[in-house]
């Protein structure tokens, strides 16, 4: 059963029990009659629609990231407010069965009472929402450690294989007595990555530069390989700094392009990246040269279902990842990601 259906099941039930309670205490004191019925049955009701916008409300605030003692005194005005809201709907359900006492139910007495009724009911109903909130983003850090730690691991297959060390030191030799300083610098870009790699688990995001320097490390290492045959172009937005991105997860999306796309042509091909930011999204492009083909070995050097993964746990629905050929000639990795450095799939 989805998520949204059992929130929707446990919603009805709940309240519908908490009606039927009402009603068994009405008949059993002797003052049920059917105006108090018809009563219950709006008091349900709003019950259901209330506490499902408390929930609207919890959930776009992004309460559960706050510390406790910024989340008490926020739920407690919530509940409050929607406890006087409470009260008002009563008034209202017995004006109109017709049950409405002015001196009664308009007393400050009855006030009081009713409020801390309802903020009671409210507070049961957001403890258990909340509780269940904290599980899930407890469950889901599992699981993106989980996944974190197998991009670390093919991380490490790919680039400490011995395929991948020869080609790098071979290239660097190469250049020891061509071009020392060239020598020095490839040498401490090929640490940048091996050490990057190690931490990668370390965090769950990174600054969008600090990865890009990691890029950058990557391609220029690539370039002393493939010299001609790898061509890199960049159009990075400047506002993309301000965004977090899972660490590694553009160097393995150019590193996946290179590998079963640019190696694989005679005259080899180019790299681009192109970043841009519309209404607080990052907008990201990687396009390399070669051919895609979907649903064929679409796991291929461990990138591109560890990065949906990792998307998915992160930022839930407000990620998207696409990967397709734009033309004859090129595939284009999309990924979309929002600004907010923590987000997940609520229920």
């Amino acid at each position: 059963m989805k998520k949204q259906n059992l929130y929707w099941l446990c919603q009805i039930l709940a309240w519908s029990l908490y009606g039927i309670l009402e009603i068994i205490l009405y008949s059993s004191a002797n003052t049920l009659d059917a105006s108090k019925i018809v009563g219950e049955f709006f008091i349900v009701g709003f019950y259901i629609i209330s506490t499902h916008a408390l929930r609207e409300i919890i959930i776009r605030a992004r309460v559960i990231q706050f510390r406790w003692f910024q989340v008490l005194p926020r739920v407690f005005l919530l509940i409050l407010l929607f406890a006087f809201a409470n009260y008002f709907f009563l008034l209202g359900v017995s004006y109109l069965t017709d049950t409405l006492d002015f001196n009664r139910d308009l007393s400050l007495v009855s006030l009081i009472v009713n409020v801390v009724i309802s903020m009671i009911l409210y507070f049961i109903w957001t403890l258990a929402y909340m509780s269940f909130l904290y599980i899930e983003r407890f469950n889901k850090s599992l699981q993106h450690q989980a996944i974190a730690r197998e991009v670390e691991l093919s991380n490490l297959k790919s680039q400490l294989n011995p395929h991948f060390i020869f080609n790098a030191l071979n290239s660097i030799r190469a250049l020891v007595d061509e071009n020392p300083r060239r020598s020095k610098d490839a040498i401490t870009q090929l640490s940048n990555i091996l050490r990057n790699s190690l931490r990668s688990d370390s965090h769950k995001l990174i600054p969008f530069d600090q990865e890009m320097t990691t890029v950058n490390d990557y391609l220029s290492l690539e370039s002393i390989r493939y010299e001609e045959r790898l061509k890199t172009k960049y159009n990075i937005h400047p506002d993309s700094n301000r965004f977090q991105i899972p660490p590694l997860m553009i160097q393995t999306l150019v590193e996946n392009g290179i590998k079963h796309g640019i190696a694989s042509l005679k005259e080899g091909g180019t790299i681009s990246i192109t970043t841009d930011v519309v209404e607080n999204t990052l907008k990201l492009d990687i396009r390399n040269s070669g051919q895609y083909k979907n649903g064929v070995k679409l796991d291929v050097g461990y990138g591109l279902l560890n990065t949906k993964k990792r998307l998915d746990l992160i930022y839930g629905n407000e990620a998207d990842f696409k990967i397709s050929n734009e033309n004859e000639n090129t595939v284009l990795t999309s990924i979309r990601i929002p600004e907010n450095i923590y987000l997940n799939k609520e229920v």
